[in-house]
């Protein structure tokens, strides 16, 4: 049986130093001003949710947030101290890294991801008009070069067309990427997109199933949104290898969650994550395992103690 698993993102903040994506919640004015320059998240906190994942079956995603939201040695600390709880390196999708970038974070960064949301150049420019696709080009083949793998992330109902496939197989093949993640459009309220609906199930679950079709060897992720996850045995069944984009913690054990662990069963793949079970372990130890600082050590308790409780509700 086919194994699936739930991919999980871990933000190290929500500032944007673009901010003028057409469809991004860092777009709107009320997220600007609740989020300042530099707003981060804590180290404990990120590693906190690294523990939480590790220990349910949770794979990597990728360390993300705003773009220029942290410096390089942050990054670097960052994903030390994660690779660490997992074991292995991660992926980072965290803007344009130049090659010393790259030297920094190797050690342990194993993979690379751009957003680039659209290979339609012209919509592109459109939408993201501070962030054009070249040097993210340039990054991915530079970051291919230098062993590391690559991916992209692509947002579905932006304005592309069933003809803007061509694209982006053609730049799948030209980058020799390893994975990409899909994303349904969700409405943003504030942004250009409010008014506008997500995509249907059919049309999502048709760009996965060509570019699938095209690559089959290639990894595909299939991002969720919480208000509606009664598709994911569609987009399994269309090719997508894992979900992602869930608020595990928030909705673990909801009825949500367990739709989506029926529909996995019902799509003929064996889950091997978990958003409804919390294995019966000592955190604590988890927490005691790591090479870390006395105070850092405490802070991480603290908030998997407030992580846990929230998961323990239902």
């Amino acid at each position: 049986m086919k194994k699936t698993w739930f991919g999980r993102c871990v933000f190290i903040g929500w500032y944007c130093e673009k901010g003028t994506c057409k469809f991004c919640y860092r777009s709107t004015t009320s997220h600007k001003k609740k989020h300042a320059k530099k707003a981060r998240r804590s180290m404990a906190s990120m590693i906190a949710d690294a523990i939480i994942g590790k220990n349910l079956g949770w794979k990597f995603e990728y360390l993300t947030g705003g773009y220029a939201n942290r410096d390089i040695e942050d990054i670097k600390d960052i994903s030390k101290h994660i690779s660490e709880v997992y074991k292995e390196k991660i992926w980072v999708n965290l803007g344009i890294l130049d090659e010393k970038d790259m030297n920094i974070l190797k050690p342990y960064v194993d993979g690379i991801c751009a957003s680039i949301e659209t290979t339609n150049i012209k919509l592109h420019n459109k939408l993201c008009p501070d962030k054009p696709i070249q040097p993210y080009s340039e990054m991915l083949k530079l970051a291919k070069n230098k062993g590391f793998k690559t991916s992209i992330t692509i947002v579905i109902g932006l304005g592309e067309t069933k003809q803007d496939l061509k694209d982006l197989l053609r730049f799948i093949k030209e980058h020799r990427l390893d994975r990409i993640t899909f994303y349904a459009l969700k409405p943003v309220k504030g942004t250009d997109f409010e008014n506008i609906s997500s995509p249907d199930i059919e049309n999502y679950s048709w760009w996965i199933k060509e570019t699938k079709k095209a690559f089959p060897d290639m990894e595909i992720m299939a991002g969720l949104t919480p208000k509606k996850v009664d598709y994911v045995k569609d987009i399994l069944k269309a090719g997508a290898d894992g979900i992602t984009k869930f608020p595990a913690i928030s909705q673990f054990n909801s009825e949500k969650a367990k739709l989506i662990e029926k529909l996995i069963k019902q799509a003929g793949r064996e889950f091997i994550s978990t958003l409804t079970s919390l294995p019966n372990i000592d955190w604590n130890k988890e927490v005691d395992n790591l090479d870390i600082s006395v105070e850092l050590n405490q802070q991480i308790k603290e908030k998997l103690k407030i992580s846990l409780k929230q998961m323990k509700k239902r």
